[in-house]
């Protein structure tokens, strides 16, 4: 039976130490609050039976103020208080399954968690986080490798398809200096593959990610999975799912054929395992200010990001496979024809791959640079910079925003 000491040091000493991000419990009412006080004393007091179904009613509350209106109209107080309860219900599920009582498995707790991160807000240092690191340790030890190569020969041939035409190329740098980025491309605003500057990373090295070992660090984490070639389509949706189930139904599965794409998701805030084989890149400290956003892409071959821009400055590191990018100054924005639609401004009305001329005529026109973004290859792109993005592989890409 599993020592739970460690995680239940994790918890804060005394009922009001977990509460005390509750400042407003006037918002929840007092019966609700009140409830919710009720509920953090007995799981002091170790009623785990009670405690997992109070959480639950709890939470089926919260999860009902949380869906009402618009996300950034609901009070914060509401997402402080979803994450309590998921601490609690967490904690309380992990006593269950050591009791080997069969009322929960280590994929409930984790999904637990998740829906505690993507819903609530972080309190107590992230303190879900870290009880999920924690867990998978204590439940799910780690197992000894199979490594292989992830990309068949089939694949590497669809890379191989891709012509670059050498004027179009995007320009390449082994590890230049901050000083040199910075003065070379930063500030001239030009795109460049960077070299030999992310080798050292454990996902490219030591730990090198392939399907299995995403699956073994994350495979019962719960994420939010794009369904559909690309977000400009009325038939695009968004899943909750395991990443587990996430890589057998939609990566490899090759006779699925709706895409299955995990987008522009902070992975590395819901799983610290994974965010310990990366690094934010050095030259993102040039910088206005501390924080940098990192966003993890992860999908089959064949996912798109329609032709689009970014305010910020960006940097693409690819990690696994292979990635065809084109790039269009903001220079040339007016040939692009954004969106009418104030939701998709950064976003073109022109199917790259298939342009409408006659309704576009001045998009072939537009000068661009292109590339194929290969694993350990990273590529700045600058603010309001145009680029469309497709997998030609399986593929996993960490982008990295600064401002």
């Amino acid at each position: 039976m599993p020592d739970l000491a460690a995680l239940r040091s994790e918890l804060p000493k005394t009922p009001d130490e977990l509460l005390v991000t509750i400042t407003s419990p006037d918002i929840l009412g007092k019966d609700y609050h009140d409830s919710l006080k009720k509920t953090c004393d007995c799981l002091y007091g170790q009623d785990g039976g009670s405690v997992k179904h109070s959480c639950e009613v709890l939470l089926d509350m919260a999860w009902e103020k949380l869906n009402t209106g618009y996300w950034k109209d609901v009070d914060i107080s509401w997402r402080y208080t979803y994450t309590v309860i998921s601490v609690m219900k967490v904690y309380c599920q992990c006593l269950l399954l050591n009791q080997q009582k069969g009322e929960v498995s280590l994929a409930d707790i984790m999904r637990s968690c998740d829906m505690g991160l993507l819903m609530g807000a972080p309190i107590l240092d992230n303190i879900l986080a870290r009880m999920s690191s924690l867990i998978q340790t204590i439940f799910n030890p780690p197992r000894k490798r199979q490594c292989g190569d992830e990309v068949s020969e089939a694949k590497r041939l669809k890379v191989a398809d891709v012509r670059i035409d050498g004027d179009k190329s995007v320009s390449r740098c082994s590890c230049p200096s901050l000083q040199k980025f910075k003065e070379s491309y930063m500030d001239k605003h030009q795109a460049v593959i960077v070299t030999d500057a992310i080798d050292f990373w454990p996902a490219l090295s030591s730990r090198k990610w392939d399907l299995d070992y995403i699956k073994q660090k994350a495979g019962y984490r719960t994420v939010p999975i794009e369904l559909g070639s690309k977000y400009t389509e009325e038939s695009w949706s968004q899943s909750l799912m395991t990443i587990t189930e996430f890589i057998e139904r939609y990566i490899e599965n090759p006779a699925q054929v709706t895409k299955g794409y995990l987008a522009q998701h902070q992975l590395f805030d819901q799983i610290p395992e994974l965010q310990k084989d990366i690094s934010i890149p050095t030259y993102c400290c040039l910088g206005e200010e501390d924080d940098v956003d990192q966003n993890a892409w992860f999908g089959p071959a064949g996912t798109v990001s329609p032709l689009h821009y970014d305010p910020k400055h960006n940097l693409l590191a690819q990690v696994v496979g292979w990635k065809y990018v084109r790039l269009y100054s903001d220079r040339v924005t007016d040939h692009l024809y954004p969106h009418p639609n104030r939701l998709l401004v950064n976003t073109s009305q022109v199917d790259l791959e298939e342009p409408d001329h006659a309704k576009f005529p001045l998009f072939a026109k537009a000068p661009y640079v292109e590339c194929v973004l290969g694993p350990g290859e990273m590529l700045y792109i600058p603010p309001r910079h145009w680029h469309f993005v497709k997998s030609l592989s399986v593929s996993f890409s960490v982008s990295f925003w600064w401002e």
